[in-house]
């Protein structure tokens, strides 16, 4: 008996996930791919000598790397090498005079209006206690319950493929529900354990990620702060791009087919299942299809209107993550008093927060991220240069043209030079902009989003859009605007998650 042929649509990390897994377990797979390369979101750009990841570039959550390579007898370290970060991030607060010095990797300003956040435990509660007295034990307590959210949440709820309550039936599940805050707002439970507003700032960034305020985040999510401040921020070595490198080779000896420029036009269904796709080149038939493209794109554009699971009401009523508006840069010159990870809060979070979520606008005065990975790695940089990457959050849905690109420029990089102490603009030899547009262009993202849908509680679990079509048998989805949410770990756990349903119901 022949193999079941998969159709896997989009090689990003939830839709490689998904390949490897079901080519292991003998499904004859293929991945259509509209880009010239794989990775997705992950992929990278060369330029001048410089190499820019295009998407995420912060590596979290280690073991959900590691599991992932475990399944198929491997290693992460068999495909890159990781570095934990030391410290992890660098974080601008407001009312530092300008031109501030910054002293040497790890110490903070006089004023403590840039903080260091240090990788090792006992000087993060030194930091903690040095802001709020007696802070340092109640950090221990908050990361001794996100510690727990974490172990449930990451090795038992987000492995559900949650099409239905009954999944999480278990009565040890439901007695943990109350324990994981899933009905508290993180910003209030935050604030149980402190008062400071660096603390709370601090901790508040990692729901940046999940695309929602705080106080519409489950306080489920304090689990995140356990996987920053516990398990670490680190690197590997080349850029984020090796992950989804490493992820292609192993989806290569697993014999997957990898068939790069090949966008998918038309999903064909016959008598409720699919029959075949339609790429720019040729019809492919399949067993079976996964789309790891945009679920709204896949819905909306490649299936006809009786075998939508959603309508467009349903996706214009979403609360979606952010977009981003970022900037590649190539310097010709190294910049001082950045670290590879830095967080400019030097601007109101809460005024930010709803500009983009409330009243979706352009930001009057937002918050933004450098990444300067050639702090770290020296090939991703012509020697004696620098490779910065400048995020700023955004609402989705917005105008995007060139000239607001410029006005932002523009802000951030007065910010980020009199922050920095250093004229950085005129020594800038390479520049590539990248918002609402391209995201569109190059990923079909529904509004121009970059993370996925928001983790609100009403968009959590089985409240999310299905993994698995109403309408068509035998379409699956995975990817962030499906189980288990935005976020690398969470893109390679979901095409895990699907995988394994194919497989139970296949056999």
């Amino acid at each position: 008996m022949s193999a079941k042929k998969v159709i896997v649509i989009g090689a990003g990390f939830a839709g490689l996930s998904a390949a490897c897994c079901l080519a292991r377990k003998g499904f004859d797979v293929t991945i259509l791919e509209k880009k010239n390369e794989t990775g997705g979101r992950g992929r990278k750009t060369e330029a001048d000598g410089f190499m820019f990841d295009m998407g995420p570039s912060w590596y979290w959550m280690p073991e959900v790397f590691e599991k992932f390579f475990n399944r198929f007898g491997k290693s992460a370290a068999d495909y890159y090498s990781l570095k934990r970060l030391s410290p992890s991030y660098r974080v601008f607060f407001k009312e530092a005079s300008p031109l501030t010095p910054l002293r040497g990797r790890g110490e903070q300003s006089s004023s403590q209006s840039v903080l260091d956040i240090p990788a090792e435990k006992e000087k993060l509660f030194a930091l903690f206690e040095s802001l709020e007295k007696g802070s340092s034990k109640k950090l221990q307590q908050f990361l001794d319950e996100a510690a727990y959210k974490y172990e449930k949440g990451v090795n038992e709820f987000v492995y559900k493929p949650s099409l239905s309550l009954l999944e999480f039936a278990d009565v040890s599940l439901l007695l943990s529900l109350f324990r994981l805050n899933m009905f508290s707002s993180f910003s209030n439970y935050i604030r149980r354990y402190f008062s400071h507003p660096k603390l709370l700032q601090l901790l508040e960034f990692p729901v940046l990620f999940l695309g929602a305020k705080p106080e519409n985040t489950p306080a489920l999510y304090s689990m995140m702060n356990y996987a920053d401040m516990v398990l670490g921020t680190w690197y590997p070595d080349g850029g984020m791009y090796k992950i989804a490198e490493a992820m292609t080779k192993l989806a290569e000896e697993l014999g997957v087919k990898i068939l790069t420029g090949e966008n998918v036009e038309k999903i064909n269904v016959e008598n409720g299942k699919v029959k075949s796709v339609v790429s720019n080149r040729k019809e492919i038939f399949a067993d079976t299809i996964i789309s790891g493209a945009d679920y709204n794109f896949t819905e909306q554009k490649l299936l006809e209107e009786q075998y939508r699971t959603y309508s467009a009401d349903y996706w214009e009523s979403r609360v979606m993550s952010p977009s981003a508006l970022i900037f590649y840069l190539g310097v010709n010159k190294k910049v001082d008093n950045l670290l590879h990870h830095n967080l400019f809060f030097d601007a109101d979070f809460s005024v930010h927060a709803t500009e983009i979520y409330d009243k979706p606008q352009w930001p009057s005065h937002p918050l933004f991220y450098v990444c300067c990975p050639s702090k770290t790695d020296a090939v991703v940089a012509p020697e004696g240069m620098e490779n910065l990457f400048v995020l700023i959050p955004v609402a989705v849905g917005l105008e995007d043209n060139d000239a607001t690109r410029d006005k932002y420029f523009e802000m951030v990089m007065t910010r980020l030079e009199n922050r920095t102490g250093q004229r950085i603009r005129e020594h800038i030899v390479y520049k590539k902009a990248y918002a609402h547009r391209d995201f569109i262009s190059d990923y079909n993202s529904f509004k121009g989003n970059a993370y996925g849908l928001a983790n609100t509680l009403m968009q959590t679990a089985v409240l999310k859009p299905r993994i698995k079509s109403k309408k068509v048998k035998n379409l699956y989805f995975t990817g962030q605007l499906t189980v288990p949410g935005p976020g690398v770990p969470p893109s390679i756990i979901s095409g895990q998650v699907v995988a394994e349903l194919i497989e139970k119901e296949l056999r």
